[in-house]
């Protein structure tokens, strides 16, 4: 077989750091007298780990993140009630196999994105499917699909993700219908996807964003049960900036 026929074939089953890197290997290979099986398992390692390696990349991308915020740049001692090894631990994804909830609570400023982000990056990294958005994009995109009558289809799609991250809950009461398709959303996928949603509100105050009693104790239910609560409190970020550059 000729090297092009050989690098076209490699090409079309997609093995590209075999195909990047055979010759070289084999030349090591023959000056090193490795056995064949060594020599294979060296390719099959580098196309392991070039695979491994894409796939995370695409996965980060597919998230959309509006900023790769990582966890080891967040400053914990700035948030002390925050529990820095909860956080770590949960970074380590084993909340991704019971699909368990995580709620990150506190007033605007103090990092709840930025940590909601980071956990997202660190599934993203573990291979998981990851899906970034706001609640207000969220509410909008299914009330779209239910007035083109492909809300069963969209659900179908979020379901196919490991950890949905819904960003800033709190910010915008949500319509009637945005309500009930987003308490349909979460019903839909509870204990199937994990949910990270962070919140300025209390529990007790998401009625007024929601606007239904009933509405919201079963959203409440849904989202609480097996959950991992992150309590965000102190000053935020800007205004403890403010308040250093008018010292």
């Amino acid at each position: 077989m000729s090297q092009s026929s050989l690098n076209q074939q490699l090409k079309t089953l997609h093995m590209t750091a075999i195909a990047d890197n055979y010759q070289a290997l084999a030349q090591e290979a023959t000056t090193a007298n490795w056995p064949y099986e060594t020599y294979l398992a060296r390719l099959f390692s580098l196309e392991t780990e070039r695979r491994t390696r894409n796939r995370r990349i695409r996965r980060i991308k597919e998230a959309r993140f509006p900023l790769p915020k990582e966890l080891a740049d967040f400053d914990f001692a700035a948030i002390p009630r925050l529990n820095k090894q909860q956080v770590v631990a949960l970074a380590e994804g084993s909340y991704l196999a019971t699909s368990d909830p995580i709620i990150l609570v506190g007033n605007p400023g103090l990092g709840k994105t930025h940590v909601a982000t980071g956990l997202g990056l660190a599934a993203c990294r573990q291979g998981h499917r990851v899906r970034f958005y706001t609640v207000t994009q969220l509410v909008n995109e299914l009330t779209y699909a239910q007035q083109e009558h492909q809300l069963p289809r969209l659900l179908e799609k979020l379901a196919r993700h490991q950890l949905l991250i819904l960003d800033e809950f709190g910010y915008v009461p949500f319509s009637p219908l945005g309500a009930q398709l987003l308490f349909q959303c979460c019903s839909a996928l509870t204990e199937k996807v994990s949910l990270i949603i962070t919140t300025n509100l209390p529990f007790g105050e998401w009625v007024s964003v929601l606007g239904d009693e009933r509405l919201t104790t079963g959203l409440l239910d849904r989202l609480t049960f097996r959950s991992h609560i992150l309590e965000f409190v102190g000053d935020s970020y800007r205004f403890r900036q403010r308040q250093l550059e008018m010292a």
